[in-house]
């Protein structure tokens, strides 16, 4: 075989860009997945639910995939498993909590055949021409690993999301033995996260927002709490819960993805729940506001979130008020600033308080800065390196940071999605590019092409025309006057009356009894129809000609 001993790195996702995280690693006949994420929608696609990975090139080798490898269980890492294994069943591993938030997706998406192995760190998988190592690290969530994988050209050791935290406030520290260990018998490739990258110094304790939480506590002893952090945040959330009951107030819920993860963590040990502590959403109103706190999602200002529908009024359950305190308990995602403020903007407005990172502590990152990069770099100790897991300018920061922990220029890449990697003992080179980037999920509808953002984007620029006609299916005549319906295009009465009289002129001209193909005729006239309103208002919208047959 071609290449037989090479091993291929290919990347579906999560350099270039923040999320949608997913690697394979190839060598021979067997083909490994590390993660499958998913990202959020920009601006500028409109409508759009979910970005998720483009799998075409795994879809066409589905008989060589072995396996999939989770990290941890944030969205950009596991939100795009049901896509994935709906068309490819394979086993997949991670740690008991990415597992019970993984299989909730999948239940929602009606697959029940998974192939769900729980792992713990330290544990070994052994599948085709790979041995996978779990290596317990710190993050935002519990039964976070970085992944040390054996493979025949030696050690590929993925770092997903870690920070050096030595005063967790659940789970161990990071694993700074094994990772030394590791290092020192040699590691020819690592892959290591970069979103923090351009942050110096160490990332902040999670006992730090704890210290810091309490006091905002006790500084609103006689107001209501509201607290928005992301929902798989499950530490956050465990120290809210703590110290709301160490206040004797009560804690509700708001928001579903809230609700599941806290149902999840606590079914499974990985969050514990004060006594008489949570309530029901719809119980607030039996309480005072100095009683109450209210967890919620929508940190990030997303369109349908808990904490936007408050903000905007629309909450069913919850109205904000002079006596609210939200604090935000979060940084923003790279892109979402504007979503942010404006929130915030809309509570300020309703007379509340708001208590956000630029003012307070009140967030620690889960991802590794610039002296906790260097950590991992002096213990791996790596031949080769790619940095992952953020957008373009933080692996060129990253590639910089590892040239100063001493590693040679060309053997340093940064690397695009669809860019396939082949590795050696000796060399590291880029080879050929393979179909790879977005699949834009709208309901339950997925677009490969992305025609379904390039339509609305048309139509929300230029605007749309329908024309109606109504012709006789025996003799092919015009039986009444066209319909012309505008959205958007600007059009006046006098041109809505030409442009009927181009339909008529058209449909007489090519008569559909002669030309026998509606699809032709509608063709000719969207062409006239579009010619004539360029010219009259330089506008080009999207007409749909609807040509019915009686």
């Amino acid at each position: 075989m071609k290449n037989k001993n090479t091993l291929k790195v290919r990347f579906l996702g999560g350099v270039g860009e923040i999320g949608k995280n997913m690697t394979a690693l190839e060598y021979g006949k067997d083909i490994i997945i590390i993660d499958a994420g998913l990202t959020f929608p920009s601006q500028d696609m409109p409508g759009i639910d979910l970005v998720i990975p483009d799998i075409s090139y795994l879809q066409q080798n589905h008989d060589r995939v072995r396996a999939v490898f989770l990290t941890h269980g944030h969205e950009d890492h596991i939100g795009g498993l049901p896509y994935l294994l709906k068309d490819i069943n394979v086993p997949v591993y991670g740690t008991k909590l990415t597992l019970t938030l993984a299989e909730s997706k999948l239940i929602e998406f009606n697959i029940k055949n998974a192939k769900l192995n729980s792992v713990k760190p330290k544990s070994v998988i052994k599948t085709g021409a790979f041995s996978v190592e779990f290596i317990n690290v710190n993050h935002s969530i519990p039964g976070a690993v970085a992944l040390s994988i054996t493979t025949p050209v030696g050690v590929v050791f993925f770092t997903g999301d870690f920070k050096v935290d030595l005063t967790p406030i659940g789970g161990e520290i990071i694993d700074l033995a094994r990772l030394t260990e590791i290092g020192k018998k040699g590691v020819n490739l690592m892959l290591c996260e970069s979103t923090n990258v351009e942050r110096s110094g160490y990332s902040m304790s999670e006992s730090v927002v704890t210290d810091n939480l309490e006091r905002l506590f006790l500084e609103n002893k006689h107001r209501r709490l509201i607290i928005a952090t992301f929902a798989s945040n499950v530490y956050r959330i465990q120290q809210i819960l703590n110290i709301a009951s160490k206040n004797k107030r009560k804690v509700a819920l708001s928001g579903r993805s809230m609700v599941n993860v806290v149902e999840a963590s606590s079914k499974i040990g990985e969050i514990t729940i004060p006594q008489n502590t949570l309530i029901d959403i719809d119980k607030i109103k039996n309480y005072q506001d100095k009683d109450l706190v209210i967890v919620s999602t929508g940190s990030q200002g997303e369109p349908m979130s808990a904490l936007t529908r408050m903000a905007m009024g629309e909450s069913s359950q919850i109205s904000i008020g002079k006596n609210d305190t939200i604090i935000i308990s979060a940084s923003p995602i790279p892109g979402n600033e504007k979503s942010i403020y404006q929130v915030i903007n809309n509570l300020y407005r309703k007379g509340a308080e708001v208590v956000y990172e630029s003012l307070e502590k009140i967030h620690a990152s889960g991802h590794a800065c610039q002296e906790e990069l260097k950590i991992m770099h002096s213990l791996i100790k790596p031949k080769f390196f790619i940095p992952i897991h953020g957008e373009y300018r933080h692996l060129i920061k990253h590639s910089e940071l590892a040239k100063e922990m001493g590693l040679k220029d060309n053997n340093i890449l940064i690397c695009d999605i669809g860019d396939t990697v082949e590795l050696n003992g000796k060399t590291i080179k880029k080879k050929e590019k393979f179909q790879a980037g977005s699949r834009l999920v709208d309901g339950l509808a997925i677009d490969e092409t992305q025609a379904i953002v390039r339509d609305r984007k048309l139509i929300s620029l230029e605007g749309i025309v329908v024309v109606v006609a109504c012709v006789s299916a025996e003799s092919g005549l015009i039986l009444q006057e066209p319909d012309i319906i505008g959205k958007g295009a600007g059009l006046t009465a006098s041109q809505i009356s030409d442009m009927k009289a181009i339909t008529v002129k058209c449909l007489e001209d090519y008569n559909i009894k002669s030309a026998g193909d509606l699809t032709v005729t509608r063709k000719i006239l969207r062409k006239k129809l579009r010619d004539y309103v360029f010219k009259k208002t330089k506008k080009d919208p999207m007409i749909l000609p609807v040509i019915t047959e009686v």
